[in-house]
């Protein structure tokens, strides 16, 4: 079972904190000791940045699937703040930039040194600062363009070492597949029934949605069971498909209107129904999923701000989970967004 680290930092003890953490990550995500120091960096630095800048927040800290969908994990590190937030985001990710009389090299070291790197702030509202590291990649790999990338955040419940919640992305020839899984209950039994459905999507995800979740269900047998929605995005025909069963949530913007897609009930490897419907639309550039597990607030708002769908989907996955929280209002279970977005133009 994967572990998440959710690290509260509002004082300069937690620094230290964010950075073991960071090469904990690492050494699960096997990373070579360079790699690993990188991961350590970039959690210090956005640790840092939280306590300068943010008036402090939450680190995220997970190793996820890419979001590319290629194969193996990353260590990903998300900084969370309901601050001031940051007026010039380019400014402040030049290095040289401060407003505390610091050198100012925290945000720019960060987009230097990690695989992948955004920023996303609004003034009033807070900020995320995202960053990937990956092992390094052999010299024949390329990048093949793909029309959509996810990405996803994790809050276990609690601060707890385990969350119930899981998510993966994965490709299988011309098919995209991004599940989210929410096992029962929360801590390590729950996360034992996601984990495996993480492991059997792998396995299974050259199959349409509603097959993959009868693997699934055998899958699950024996286990506390999940909750599972599936998003499949068929990359020759430009169509995706969803299905799911029990209360995933699942939202799926068209242009300027958002839509429920709609799962059955009931609960993976626990009780099956006997039909499995699947919804299918048009993906293009002005789609955006959501799927969230319940510890999402009931009357939680998609996201608004325009910039987002060019955003990291990860990004976009913490603004939904800051947006819908705070320090007065904090969720109520273990908590997983996981968001598919089409790929800008200019990004690979």
């Amino acid at each position: 079972m994967p572990r998440v680290w959710d690290i509260p930092v509002h004082d300069s003890t937690r620094v230290r904190d964010a950075r073991v953490a960071a090469e904990e990550a690492a050494a699960l995500a096997e990373l070579d000791e360079s790699r690993t120091a990188v991961t350590a960096l970039v959690a210090t630095e956005l640790a840092t940045n939280l306590l300068k800048h943010g008036g402090g927040g939450r680190l995220l800290v997970d190793v996820v699937a890419p979001p590319s969908g290629r194969a193996g994990v990353v260590v990903q590190i998300a900084a969370v703040d309901h601050g001031p937030g940051i007026d010039d985001v380019r400014a402040a990710l030049g290095d040289g930039f401060s407003t505390t009389g610091s050198l100012g090299a925290g945000l720019g070291t960060c987009r230097r040194v990690a695989d992948d790197f955004d920023l996303h702030s609004v003034p009033g509202r807070g900020t995320v600062a995202l960053a990937r590291v990956g092992a390094i990649l052999p010299r024949s790999y390329t990048r093949d363009p793909l029309p959509a990338r996810a990405g996803g955040v994790n809050v276990p419940f609690g601060g707890d070492a385990f969350s119930g919640d899981a998510w993966t992305f994965v490709r299988a020839e011309d098919r995209l597949t991004l599940m989210l899984a929410d096992g029962l209950g929360h801590g390590p039994e729950a996360a034992r029934a996601s984990t495996a459905a993480v492991e059997e999507v792998h396995r299974s995800a050259g199959l349409r949605p509603a097959e993959v979740l009868r693997r699934l269900d055998g899958a699950l047998r024996g286990t506390r069971g999940a909750a599972v929605a599936l998003a499949q995005l068929d990359v020759r025909t430009g169509r995706l498909r969803f299905a799911g069963i029990g209360n995933v949530g699942a939202r799926l913007r068209e242009g300027d209107t958002w839509r429920h897609l709609l799962s059955r009930p009931g609960i993976v490897g626990v009780h099956r129904p006997s039909s499995l419907p699947e919804t299918e639309a048009a993906w293009g550039p002005d789609r955006l999923l959501v799927l969230h597990s319940d510890g999402l607030p009931s009357r939680w708002a998609p996201p608004s701000d325009p910039r987002l769908p060019a955003a990291d989907p990860a990004v976009t996955a913490a603004v939904t989970v800051r947006d819908a929280s705070s320090s007065a209002r904090p969720v109520r279970d273990d908590t997983a967004v996981a968001v598919l977005s089409p790929t800008p133009p200019d990004r690979p």
